[in-house]
This record gives C-alpha cells, sequence and structure tokens, in this order.
C-alpha cells in the first residue's frame, strides 16, 4: 500500500496575517507560504535580545535620534514577494518615514525599506532561515543594514569556519548586494548604521549569560 503525504496549505501574506491569532503568545512567519510557529526566545536567546536591544538604544540617544529611531516590541516585514512575511528578533524603525507605511497603525506591518534602519536575528535552531531565507529576502527589499548573532556557533561551516566558533556577520547593502564581514573573539563590531557602536563580539555574546 502507497501512503502520500499530505502537503501543507499553502498561504498568500494576506491570507497568513488574517490566519494570524490576536494576542497569540506564539509568533508565526510565512516562508515561502508555509506557516511555520517560531521556536520562542527562551534563556541566553531572550538575554542576548533584550540586552542588545538596550545597548542599541544607548546607541540611538548617543547619536541623538531618540526619538526618531525606534525599537518596537513586535512588527511583521513584508518582503518583495507575496509569500513570505517575518518578524525580527529586533528592529529598528525610522520614524520620520514611518507614515509611508499603509499597513503600520493598523497592522504593525512594515514592507518599505526606507522605514527600517537595522534588523538583527539572533540564530537558533532554525539558522538556515537567517543564513538563507531572510538573508536574501531582505537583501531584495533594500534593508540597508542586517545583523546575523551566532552566538551559539550553530551555523554552517562554511560561514562560521570548521571548527565552528561564536560569529556575528554585519551585512551591509552595497550597490544592492550585502557585503557581509564576520566578526569574532574581541574584535569590535564596525556597523554603518551605528557608527558609535563600540562593543566586541564576545561582549556582544556575552549579553546572553
Amino acid at each position: 500500500m502507497t501512503y502520500t503525504q499530505a502537503q501543507p496549505k499553502l498561504y498568500n501574506f494576506d491570507e497568513f496575517i488574517i490566519w494570524y491569532p490576536e494576542n497569540s503568545k506564539l509568533r508565526y512567519e510565512l516562508h515561502d507560504g508555509v506557516i511555520i510557529e517560531m521556536p520562542k526566545p527562551r534563556g541566553k536567546h531572550s538575554n542576548l535580545t533584550g540586552s542588545l536591544i538596550e545597548q542599541l538604544l544607548i546607541s540611538i540617544r548617543e547619536m541623538d535620534k531618540g526619538g526618531i529611531w525606534t525599537i518596537p516590541r513586535e512588527s511583521i516585514v513584508k518582503p518583495t514577494g507575496e509569500k513570505s512575511g517575518y518578524e525580527p528578533d529586533i528592529i529598528v524603525l525610522n520614524k520620520e518615514v514611518i507614515d509611508a507605511e499603509p499597513r503600520w497603525e493598523s497592522e504593525s506591518i512594515i514592507q518599505n525599506s526606507d522605514s527600517v534602519k537595522l534588523i538583527v536575528e539572533v540564530v537558533s535552531t532554525n539558522w538556515r532561515d537567517d543564513y538563507y531565507n531572510k538573508f536574501r529576502d531582505y537583501e531584495e527589499m533594500g534593508i540597508e543594514e542586517y545583523w546575523i548573532v551566532d552566538y551559539a556557533a550553530l551555523g554552517g561551516r562554511k560561514f562560521i569556519g570548521n571548527p565552528k566558533q561564536p560569529t556575528l556577520f554585519v551585512c551591509s547593502l552595497v550597490d544592492g548586494e550585502y557585503q557581509m564581514i564576520s566578526f569574532t573573539e574581541k574584535a569590535l563590531i564596525v556597523s554603518p548604521t551605528f557608527p558609535q557602536f563600540n562593543l566586541s563580539a564576545n561582549e556582544i555574546f556575552n549579553l546572553a549569560l
């Protein structure tokens, strides 16, 4: 007897937004038409994300961008296509242009690259999403800077070396393509968007402790 495995129902972005449970305690993303329940950030992942937000807010104030650049508690990024939607671990928005977002006030949806100063993804077990899908889609959208924080060294060896080591990547948009620069150990993070950010890779990784 031959068994056929049921294929998952495919959704477009608007169907995903309609489906998304209101006040859900779980996080979901849409990946190539498939709704994915995202691992709930816990422990070290939560520590790092929360502490990194604090450090970014300090930099924002030092750059006199307080009240202009903001980090919302939650938002959904709509890439160029209609089959994906992401909820970044950290997103820095520019309130000066957020009024141009037609769905921000009603649905917390971001679809214009001008609205975004920085996206940060803290790598967990689904590391391929951050290194492949989100890298591709954020680049295509024109998001000017994207950080991949692989504090637990979960990514592929072609990215973080063999043996694997904790690595932070700053991906900055140059002529429409991401220039991907890696930072490890005591190397100070160099960010085009946050030039005053003066933490080393290890100092960021230690925020998870």
